[in-house]
């Protein structure tokens, strides 16, 4: 396998627009019976982030774990709203 660094700045770009797009349409909080229920978001240290970002750029082109991830993302934004409102 041979490095492309164009093709890994592309993956990046494109996973930086898409989380982007996805978190920014997380607005609406957890609701159980009118009261809230806020699920508890785990913390990752800048470390843990980075590594996974990098193992993340490694997975092949159309990766069902990509689309995944930014579920994920959704998710937490959602839960973090949850927390502040």
């Amino acid at each position: 396998m041979t490095y492309n660094a164009e093709c890994w700045k592309r993956r990046l770009a494109v996973l930086v627009i898409v989380t982007s797009w996805l978190t920014g349409c997380a607005g609406v909080g957890f609701e159980t019976g009118g009261v809230a229920a806020c699920p508890p978001v785990v913390e990752y240290s800048r470390e843990v982030q980075a590594r996974a970002a990098v193992e993340l750029l490694l997975l092949p082109d159309g990766s069902v774990v990509v689309a995944m991830m930014g579920d994920y993302a959704v998710l937490r934004e959602q839960a973090r709203a949850c927390v502040s409102d």
